[in-house]
């Protein structure tokens, strides 16, 4: 089969490889996805580039976590019913998996090949692993958020256009902080209630200024060391940041009695990592949404296979407009 792959961490055109692999198979309670299309993450990239010291674990990665296609072959243990069933894939490489999506063939456990509604582009199922699951759990991990207000710092970007639907949809009143008006007007078409962008001004104020003072209940950060002190000043007593990234800086500078005398809590949320309960809720709210057309995933582009490098290289420039998609067969 035709794939991508990585032997040692680097840049992406020094490191990704394209060419020919063996086709895998399914082991017990596994299934083999034709992948139609494949989804890149940060995650993905960072992996791939090394970074804070990441290791690969494994001879060769084929990378990417995300996918979506057909299911041509299952192992000992799953019904056959399931040959030919369109599917979304979560965690497709990761741990103890080395090979990910970035190829025309992908093997993973049968309960990670989601079944995808009918007429749902494989370009949208593609962007629901990270992206969708991670928003959830950042969403509704500390409970409802119905008769709420919730604040998505970077509402138009991949995660957080993501976060802004689920919150909506959820029940709450949203705001989200976005860097122009184009992307306000992103944001509010996903559900945001107001938009804050914070290039003209300071985000606190005018989250204030939008509640009138009252603030807000839970924050949905994308960049905690860089906003940890807004999300403070805004939040409301017995609040939660729930932050999936600090891309700016790893280390925070973290101010102890702010967070305290208003007894607030930081929920770290890694997206592969989700309990059990929670991507299957997850996974049971995303595809509801989707087979209603209440769902939207933003495609920011559209790469070949053979030109996975530049893809990855979008996703690390920060210009990309949603989900970086690899098309890996028709």
């Amino acid at each position: 089969m035709k794939a991508v792959w990585y032997r040692a961490t680097g840049p992406a055109r020094e490191v990704l490889r394209y060419g020919e692999v063996e086709t895998p198979s399914p082991g017990r309670g596994e299934v083999r996805v034709r992948v139609a299309a494949s989804g890149v993450n940060p995650s993905d990239t960072k992996k791939r580039g090394g970074w804070l010291g990441m290791e690969m674990g494994h001879a060769r990665v084929i990378p990417h976590s995300d996918g979506a296609g057909t299911i041509d072959a299952v192992g000992d243990g799953v019904d056959s019913v399931r040959l030919g069933e369109r599917v979304w894939v979560w965690n497709g490489q990761g741990g103890a998996r080395p090979f990910g999506t970035a190829a025309e063939y992908v093997v993973v456990p049968g309960e990670q090949a989601v079944r995808l509604p009918d007429g749902v582009p494989w370009s949208i199922g593609a962007g629901l692993g990270v992206p969708g699951c991670t928003a959830h759990y950042a969403v509704l991990g500390d409970g409802p958020v119905e008769g709420k207000r919730v604040l998505v710092q970077g509402g138009a970007g991949a995660v957080g256009h993501m976060a802004v639907q689920i919150a909506a949809r959820s029940g709450a009143e949203v705001i989200a902080t976005v860097s122009s008006a184009a992307k306000g007007e992103v944001a509010i078409a996903a559900g945001a209630d107001y938009v804050v962008n914070y290039r003209r001004g300071d985000v606190a104020s005018q989250v204030q200024d939008v509640t009138g003072g009252e603030g807000v209940n839970r924050v949905i950060e994308v960049d905690l060391a860089a906003n940890i002190e807004t999300d403070v000043e805004v939040l409301r007593p017995h609040g939660t940041i729930a932050s999936y990234s600090s891309t700016s800086r790893p280390e925070l500078p973290l101010s102890y009695y702010p967070l305290a005398f208003k007894d607030l809590r930081i929920h770290f949320v890694q997206g592969y990592l989700l309990p059990l309960a929670a991507r299957y809720a997850a996974i049971a709210d995303l595809t509801r949404w989707l087979s209603t057309a209440r769902l939207d995933v933003r495609i920011a582009e559209l790469f070949v296979l053979s030109n996975t490098a530049a893809a990855h290289e979008l996703v690390e420039s920060g210009r990309a407009d949603g989900k970086v998609v690899v098309v890996v067969s028709s």
